[in-house]
């Protein structure tokens, strides 16, 4: 008899990376990346919003997000 495993849940919202702002970058050594990502499931579904993401990435990606309330600032260089 064939056990399945148990895939873990987790929460948050699905998005899929649309934009990566390459001018945009943040953090200390600047491998912060300014991404435009388009909400996938829940109330504020098929809205756009900008976030800020560490890591590998390119549009197409589907991402999952904690919370679709809080969009990132736009980033001023002075």
């Amino acid at each position: 008899m064939a056990e399945e495993q148990a895939r873990p849940e987790f929460p948050g919202f699905l998005a899929e990376i649309v934009e990566i702002n390459d001018e945009a970058k943040t953090g200390i050594y600047g491998e912060i990346y300014v991404v435009s990502c388009k909400v996938l499931e829940g109330k504020d579904k098929g809205r756009i919003i900008r976030r800020n993401m560490l890591g590998p990435a390119k549009p197409g990606d589907i991402i999952r997000l904690p919370d679709t309330s809080k969009e990132a600032r736009e980033i001023r260089v002075k």
